[in-house]
């Protein structure tokens, strides 16, 4: 955790979404997820390739698995230690967001 963040939940990240940009308290993973939620995939996708954790490889995977490559996102799952989800995207956006809150 970045010595500025502050911890939130899920419901105050979702009451985030209204603001104009992300908090710049949330972690860049966090930051993915808010510009996902935004429909900016591009942001999204940006701030996820930064980050070269297992957690990273779970954003990039769930990202590429929305964006309907398949073969990259079992790719992605793979490196992050998961199995391809067969959960709706939203739903998977969720346990992502709940994860990293936690």
């Amino acid at each position: 955790m970045r010595s500025q963040e502050i911890l939130i939940t899920i419901d105050e990240f979702k009451e985030s979404l209204s603001l104009s940009k992300p908090p710049e308290t949330l972690s860049l993973l966090l930051q993915a997820l808010w510009y996902d939620a935004e429909g900016d995939w591009n942001a999204s996708h940006n701030l996820a390739q930064e980050v070269g954790s297992m957690e990273g490889s779970w954003v990039h995977a769930y990202l590429h698995r929305k964006e309907g490559d398949d073969s990259n996102a079992s790719y992605w799952y793979q490196k992050a230690g998961k199995k391809f989800p067969e959960i709706p995207l939203e739903e998977e956006w969720e346990e992502i967001v709940s994860a990293l809150l936690a």
